[in-house]
């Protein structure tokens, strides 16, 4: 069984410092670098593990979902997230209990801190900061009201993108992107990659509203936009961006459909990176988005909210990467 010895020697800390740490002793000054090193050695260890049942530091967290557990199944993005953090938990001896659709009603009284993933409405919002303070968001910006963020930096992975289509000498781009309404219908969601994208075409005025066509994240949305493209443009653009990988996989049936190749007549950029994107045909060029790491981080962020007394608010940006596959020239 693993010692405080032994794990002081692999974090060459001393023994006290490594029982200071593990009995969460707010005190002790050490980085937090040093800290979450002594707890990744514990748990490797099995430290943690043979004493988690005793321990009175171990901590509650809701892991609040804007999902419902079936609607996750179809949609990957959110489920990677949730895997991130669950597999980012034990490092800090947080058990999770996961409630999906907003089911604030399930969250326990007692709970020590909340992830919320997804959107939420201010009274949401609200209701989550009356429970409990430690809040750290995923997804939604909620920065500016004074509460942890975790997000994706839409910008350079959309203008990457359309950069990437500029160079192939491809100038008419189409964009097939979403809204949705927060679960209470308080609130509606704007999609910034809207934004971003018109923001990257209008500095070269390559902008064509008319090229753009909006539905709500699903397969059926991205078939039915694409088939609503098809119909009404004199002529298709030669590449589309969209939003998520769902969508984008409905695009490509409609394209299939009406006999126009990809990506020799049209290319599809699509955004995410969730497995989908690997499994349709062709395969889907994709941004991908730190889903796992933007668990992590929130877990990160979480243990220093209940464990630092310096704590501030962050709002941490993750960025993204293009991956190219059969969907584009």
């Amino acid at each position: 069984m693993a010692t405080l010895r032994d794990i002081a020697h692999q974090a060459n800390v001393s023994p006290a410092t490594v029982s200071r740490v593990l009995n969460n002793d707010l005190t002790l000054s050490v980085t937090d670098q040093t800290r979450t090193n002594i707890l990744k050695i514990a748990t490797d260890l099995n430290y943690k593990k043979a004493n988690h049942q005793n321990t009175r530091f171990q901590k509650h967290i809701a892991l609040v979902q804007w999902y419902s557990e079936s609607k996750e199944q179809d949609d990957l993005y959110y489920m990677t997230i949730r895997e991130g953090i669950e597999q980012q938990a034990p490092t800090y001896g947080f058990e999770i209990t996961r409630i999906f659709h907003n089911n604030l009603a399930k969250i326990p009284a007692d709970i020590d801190g909340i992830i919320a993933v997804g959107k939420f409405s201010r009274p949401q919002v609200q209701q989550l900061d009356n429970l409990t303070h430690n809040l750290v968001f995923i997804d939604d910006d909620q920065f500016a009201d004074g509460f942890d963020t975790i997000l994706t930096d839409f910008r350079y992975g959309i203008k990457q993108v359309i950069d990437y289509f500029f160079a192939q000498d491809i100038n008419d781009i189409g964009l097939i992107y979403g809204e949705e309404l927060t679960t209470d219908k308080l609130r509606v969601i704007h999609d910034f990659r809207y934004d971003n994208f018109k923001y990257a075409l209008s500095k070269s005025g390559q902008f064509n509203h008319e090229f753009c066509f909006k539905g709500d994240f699903t397969k059926e949305s991205g078939y039915q936009q694409m088939k609503q493209a098809i119909k009404s443009l004199p002529h298709l653009p030669h590449a589309f961006f969209i939003a998520n990988d769902p969508m984008a996989a409905g695009a490509l049936k409609a394209l299939q459909e009406a006999n126009i190749s990809v990506p020799k007549q049209v290319s599809i950029f699509s955004f995410n990176n969730t497995a989908l994107a690997s499994y349709v045909n062709p395969e889907l060029s994709s941004v991908a988005v730190a889903t796992t790491q933007m668990g992590t981080s929130a877990v990160d962020l979480m243990q220093d909210l209940l464990t630092n007394p310096r704590h501030v608010a962050k709002r941490i940006d993750l960025a993204t990467e293009l991956i190219f596959r059969q969907s584009t020239i």
